[in-house]
């Protein structure tokens, strides 16, 4: 019957040991995990400012062919000014 016992007690501890230290603990290491995983590296923002960068001076390149061609044609559609275009800068 001590067997019994010191078997039950043992199964109790471990469930109550794994309830509310390992169970928080994987929560909480796999949250902190996914957070840090969420922020860019600079590799990345080196790369999204080059591509900033690239689409800025194609939409400049698109501005002037327009201004170009406009005279030759009539304009197909109202060219965009700054403020409806929705620029940040």
């Amino acid at each position: 019957m001590d067997a019994e016992v010191a078997m039950g007690m043992t199964v109790g501890l471990v469930a109550i040991v794994s309830l509310f230290v390992i169970l928080p603990w994987m929560i909480l290491h796999y949250i902190s995990k996914n957070r840090s995983s969420r922020n860019l590296t600079e590799d990345d923002e080196r790369m999204l400012e080059d591509l900033w960068r690239s689409a800025r001076t194609m939409e400049r390149r698109i501005e002037t062919l327009e201004r170009l061609l406009e005279p030759d044609a009539a304009p197909l559609r109202p060219r965009p000014t700054q403020s409806t275009r929705g620029d940040i800068n």
